[in-house]
């Protein structure tokens, strides 16, 4: 494992993670986020990228070893965001948008758009209808400049916003605004983790697994699992950018996500990511003890980290254990969830808030995607087997039972 985290990788990660976030990519309609993969692949000896029949990405190494001889480790991320999909040109100014992804109607109303046409030109456009229609909500948008030439069916559209910008906030440090965090900036934490472990024979078993049409109720992870595409010694952990709540800062590190709204994630596996990040914010870590305070912060080793449950959502872990899979989930704590900026005035209720309801850029913390990379770079070689929780229990037992006379 790299014994550090040069200046010169960070740069380099920033522009990959600044690059992808700014990507156009929609539930189905991922292509362009694909066609990115594969050159990075195709610029990296001994690395071979495959698709399954939904598409979903698999990137290892030629000397990987059988799954057989050893379990491999699949660090998984999805490849869409929340976005509208063009389903039908009205008039010369007027297309109809289905949305693929969750975001509360208040957002909706006379909202800006851009709608991306396939050669990457981008038409300005405002929703003007809403239609309550299933599977997705439909919308009708009409164009603020030119007419429909060119705009053709499955183009994707997304909310109008700034374009990427790293700002410097107090208390927090670089701060990335950008449109999709969910779940590119996942995809970009483990492309670099990944490239840091090339150059380590012990990390050969190290794969990565990109998923299609999560936001749509993880279509792309289903059918992988329905279809037996993933070897079923796979020890599946899941990154994605989650929502962040007061409990769960942004600044305060990746997070080790215990569960999310459908189900608590193995135990054993997850526990394994615990000790190592608890390993890392004591610098190393040797001896580091099962139990005890699971949340570090260490102004030496520069590594935070939390351990949450995370409720706000679901995410493919789930879909990963009831197929019978070993997962887990780590996660980057995300401001402006799905861009939907002041979410928890608008849930609430207020009156102004829903009125003046807006999307807006995503944002993460940078300091917490480069202890996302170090926590993964770290598994690739140092990822234990968590003892089973008897054995915990039973060894806690026996070192203290004489309090009881």
């Amino acid at each position: 494992m790299p014994e550090s985290y040069p200046d010169r990788l960070r740069r380099t990660h920033v522009e990959w993670l600044t690059t992808l976030t700014a990507i156009p990519t929609a539930a189905g309609h991922e292509r362009r986020v694909i066609d990115w993969i594969r050159r990075w692949v195709e610029r990296r000896e001994g690395v071979s990228v495959d698709a399954d029949g939904a598409g979903n990405l698999t990137i290892e190494r030629d000397d990987a070893p059988d799954p057989s001889a050893r379990r491999p480790l699949y660090i998984t991320a999805h490849l869409d965001h929340p976005a509208f999909v063009v389903e039908r040109i009205v008039g010369p100014g007027t297309v109809e948008l289905a949305f693929r992804g969750g975001v509360r109607d208040p957002y909706f109303v006379d909202a800006p758009i851009r709608i991306v046409r396939g050669d990457d030109a981008q038409t300005p456009a405002t929703i003007v209808e809403a239609e309550d229609r299933k599977p997705f909500k439909h919308y009708v948008a009409e164009l603020r400049e030119g007419d429909t030439e060119g705009i053709e069916i499955g183009d994707i559209a997304r909310w109008e916003l700034p374009d990427p910008e790293i700002i410097e906030e107090e208390g927090v440090g670089p701060v990335l605004h950008t449109h999709a965090c969910d779940d590119l900036a996942a995809l970009a934490a483990a492309l670099a983790a990944f490239d840091m472990l090339l150059g380590d024979a012990d990390a050969s078993h190290v794969r990565l697994y990109f998923t299609r049409a999560e936001e749509i109720g993880f279509v792309g992870a289903t059918e992988a699992m329905r279809a037996g595409t993933v070897p079923r010694e796979a020890r599946m952990v899941l990154l994605e950018n989650s929502r962040s709540f007061p409990e769960s800062p942004i600044g305060g590190g990746p997070i080790v996500r215990v569960g999310d709204r459908m189900s608590t994630f193995s135990p054993a596996l997850t526990a394994g990511f615990a000790k190592l990040a608890e390993a890392l914010a004591k610098g190393g870590g040797e001896g580091v003890e099962w139990g005890g305070n699971r949340t570090g912060d260490d102004a030496e080793t520069g590594f935070r980290w939390q351990r949450k449950l995370m409720p706000g959502g679901a995410c493919e872990a789930t879909v990963y254990q009831a197929y019978g899979y070993e997962a887990t989930c780590l996660c980057l704590p995300l401001g402006n969830y799905h861009n939907m900026a002041n979410l928890g005035a608008v849930e609430s209720g207020d009156e102004a808030a829903v009125a003046a309801a807006r999307c807006g850029r995503e944002h993460i913390a940078l300091d917490d995607f480069y202890n996302l990379v170090r926590l993964l770079v770290a598994a690739g070689t140092g990822l234990s087997e968590a003892p089973p929780l008897l054995d915990v229990i039973e060894k806690l037992h026996a070192e203290r039972r004489f309090v009881l006379g």
